[in-house]
């Protein structure tokens, strides 16, 4: 086990309140790019996630009036067209890692977007649990547009099984920005608030979920992530050895004597 309520970030920004972290790119007058750093940062703090057990829920906000616009352009995309084979794989690997941390880290993870979330960006938003944006939140996979594939970080895999693959499609075809109401309508956004209202929001859900049975949100997560490569009797059976092993935990038990007593159960994930 690690705590991590107290770590303290270098390349974004990081705060935790009751078992909550909150992270934010740091970079506003840019609108929030990515850097090598900040890529290789957050991979390391998602991967270290898993083993925090006093943060409960993780909320992934804006900063600025912006979600984040993707890799710098001076900083990633320039040096980018100078590598070898070699290097441009080891960063596309990197950034990669970072999309399967925030998968595996065993935490719901909320996205916040407000304003503009694109390239590695929308990637983030992509991979989180749930999302919420505000109303002037605009949403763009706009690899294709710079030159590249639309199949970046998982965006071919994942984007599809959220809002469809003939959506998906499109989006990773064109780079066109995805409005909020739009995202909204098609399943990427589970819900749309008004700007001065979406940091409260997303920690108002944050925190229902952190008093929620921690130990059967990470195995919620985990079963989500993992029933899509098995077949229906594969699923079933994976999620009766989960839940069987969810039914030996306390907080199940709690939750039993709480019902039994009329009263609200506390849960203390284990």
């Amino acid at each position: 086990m690690r705590e991590m309520a107290n770590y303290q970030a270098t390349h974004f920004k990081w705060h935790c309140e009751d078992g909550i972290a909150v992270i934010s790119l740091d970079r506003p007058e840019r609108k929030n790019p990515l850097t090598f750093d900040s890529y290789a940062e957050l991979r390391d703090c998602f991967r270290a996630l898993a083993y925090a057990d006093d943060i409960k829920a993780v909320v992934f906000g804006s900063n600025g009036g912006n979600f984040c616009s993707g890799g710098d352009v001076h900083d990633i995309i320039g040096p980018l067209v100078k590598m070898d084979m070699k290097s441009l794989l080891e960063f596309t690997r990197m950034t990669g890692d970072l999309v399967k941390a925030i998968i595996h880290c065993g935490k719901p993870v909320i996205a916040a977007v407000d304003g503009v979330c694109v390239g590695a960006g929308a990637i983030i938003a992509m991979a989180s649990d749930l999302r919420l944006a505000a109303t002037n939140a605009k949403t763009a996979f706009l690899f294709t547009r710079v030159g590249l594939a639309g199949c970046d970080m998982g965006a071919c895999a994942i984007l599809p099984r959220i809002i469809g693959q003939g959506r998906a499609a499109e989006l990773l075809y064109t780079g066109r920005s995805m409005s909020a109401e739009e995202g909204e309508r098609w399943g990427f956004y589970n819900r749309i608030v008004v700007a001065e209202e979406l940091d409260a929001e997303a920690l108002k859900l944050a925190k229902r979920l952190a008093e929620g049975p921690t130990f059967g949100h990470m195995m919620t997560k985990t079963m989500l992530n993992q029933e899509w490569c098995m077949s229906i009797d594969q699923a079933i059976e994976a999620e009766a050895q989960a839940q069987a092993i969810c039914m030996q935990t306390q907080d199940f038990e709690r939750a039993y004597k709480a019902f039994v007593a009329h009263q609200t159960p506390v849960f203390e994930g284990n």
